[in-house]
């Protein structure tokens, strides 16, 4: 059974060279590929919470990774996208420089989808050999692949 995470990636909305290291067009350049998402009611209304939500605090977990996340109406279900910068983006807000961003929509009325989400990606990024798999993903394909197998190695309980 594929894992939470891997079920909500689709290769088309995931770009591995994000073009910009400005923390908003980065932002853009990564939502811009949920332009049209059949779970995405109002794309305008989505990516303006996502900013906001962004100005607010930092969405840094630490270690490079980055997750800009908006609970909206504007989505019908969870989306997800995906921005690697092999060059870093700085996010003032953590002081930090990014090299994975995972961009979610979340609907408001399922809160507990949003935190099971979030969840899965601290555990799957906690550890450096994940992150470097998705690092070195050379397509979207192997990125999504990467992205399972660890998935799959973290429901295998230990000793097992």
């Amino acid at each position: 059974m594929a894992g939470l995470i891997s079920r909500l990636l689709d290769p088309t909305r995931i770009i591995l060279s994000v073009q910009s290291t400005k923390r908003t067009t980065a932002l853009n350049e990564v939502a811009r590929t949920l332009v049209g998402h059949p779970d995405v009611l109002n794309f305008d209304g989505f990516y303006q919470e996502l900013l906001a939500r962004d100005r607010l605090d930092t969405t840094c977990l630490g270690n490079g990774i980055a997750v800009p996340h908006a609970r909206t109406e504007h989505v019908r279900h969870i989306v997800l996208a995906v921005g690697r910068s092999p060059q870093g983006v700085l996010f003032e807000h953590g002081n930090e420089t990014v090299h994975l961003m995972f961009m979610l929509g979340t609907p408001k009325t399922k809160p507990g989808d949003y935190l099971q989400v979030v969840s899965a990606l601290c555990r799957l990024m906690k550890d450096p050999a994940n992150r470097e798999a998705l690092m070195k993903a050379a397509t979207p394909e192997e990125f999504i692949q990467a992205v399972t197998l660890a998935e799959d190695r973290m429901a295998v309980p230990a000793g097992a």
